[in-house]
């Protein structure tokens, strides 16, 4: 895996982001790869579990779903990693899913939530490093051009 971290958008690359349509339905492709134990700060209260990656990741979804429920979004797909066909043969995702939003204004109203805001540090100790893709969405599912 690569040993540069990606945790959080860049300035320019949210900016970008924020500039797109924000009434289309968007498609966010999630890859994530985990600590093997989780990094919360030392003041954190899960500090001291002792949780895995995985499991921090767990505490995220769980708190962070209501929030992102509410802005109406869901998991369209979820899926475990196999093999590498084409790419870094060193890249391993240990989650792979793609979260739907009727609009990126519900992407955006859902991390500037304060209960959003609470819930993310459980992300932030879990995630070694990731990728998050906006797709829209194109006509005809006739073919792959």
């Amino acid at each position: 895996m690569t040993k540069e971290r990606y945790l959080d958008p860049t300035r320019e690359s949210f900016d970008a982001f924020k500039a797109l349509p924000r009434d289309v339905p968007i498609n966010m492709l999630n890859l994530v790869q985990f600590y093997d134990s989780a990094q919360y700060p030392e003041d954190h209260p899960n500090a001291a579990n002792g949780w895995t990656g995985a499991r921090a990741y767990k505490e995220y979804s769980k708190t962070s779903g209501p929030v992102f429920q509410r802005v109406g979004g869901t998991i369209i797909w979820r899926g475990a990693m196999e093999s590498m066909v084409i790419g870094p043969q060193d890249e391993k995702w240990d989650s792979a899913f793609i979260a739907r939003y009727p609009s990126s204004a519900a992407f955006m109203e859902m991390i500037t939530d304060p209960d959003y805001k609470k819930a993310v540090v459980n992300r932030q100790a879990a995630v070694l490093t990731s990728r998050l893709v906006r797709f829209g969405e194109l006509g005809g599912a006739d073919g792959f051009g």
